[in-house]
């Protein structure tokens, strides 16, 4: 069997992609990096977004490692412009996942783009490698391994969220979650 880590972003000043986390994410991040820094880490790889990086940077920091920039791993575009129902784009697209607003991908198109880098660090030789990405991103994975976990399983995650994703030989994926917001401050 393979694993993974997978890790939401801390909080963030904003969706653009060079939104810095706020105060509360720096500290955040380093929460994120005593409690990871426990496990056997062989690497980190991040998305392109600045808040995501900074997500990562303590924890790179801590355990001697660099960090890896993959764009497949950046947030799904719902729309190059603001949409005032985004909510209920993303809430269908676990339905429909060939729906997408106007010039935004859909679950599929992000699937298509952000599976193919998970299932390559899975068969990889590193151990246990930490990726770092989106909420979106993140729980449209965590769908496609259980469709149980939808639009609800998305709103409740945390910023930050960490989830360990096993894959066995068989091509069965499973996850579970890692990180209690409730215990942390």
């Amino acid at each position: 069997m393979s694993s993974l880590i997978r890790v939401r972003h801390c909080e963030a000043e904003g969706q653009d992609p060079d939104a810095p986390l706020t105060n509360a994410g720096h500290r955040q991040a380093e929460q994120l990096a005593d409690f990871l820094s426990t496990l056997p880490v062989g690497a980190i790889i991040t998305s392109a977004y600045r808040r995501v990086r900074q997500t990562a940077e303590p924890l790179a920091e801590l355990l001697h490692l660099g960090i890896e920039t993959d764009p497949r791993l950046n947030e799904r575009v719902l729309s190059p412009h603001p949409i005032d129902h985004w909510r209920e784009v993303v809430r269908d697209s676990f339905v429909d996942p060939d729906l997408k607003a106007p010039g935004g991908e859909s679950a599929n198109d992000v699937l298509t783009r952000a599976r193919p880098a998970l299932d390559e660090l899975l068969r990889g030789s590193a151990v246990l490698p930490v990726v770092v990405t989106h909420g979106n991103l993140l729980a449209l994975v965590l769908h496609s391994i259980d469709p149980g976990f939808g639009y609800a399983g998305w709103e409740n995650l945390s910023n930050p969220d960490v989830y360990r994703v096993d894959a066995e030989g068989n091509g069965v994926m499973s996850f579970r979650r890692l990180w209690d917001p409730s215990s942390r401050h």
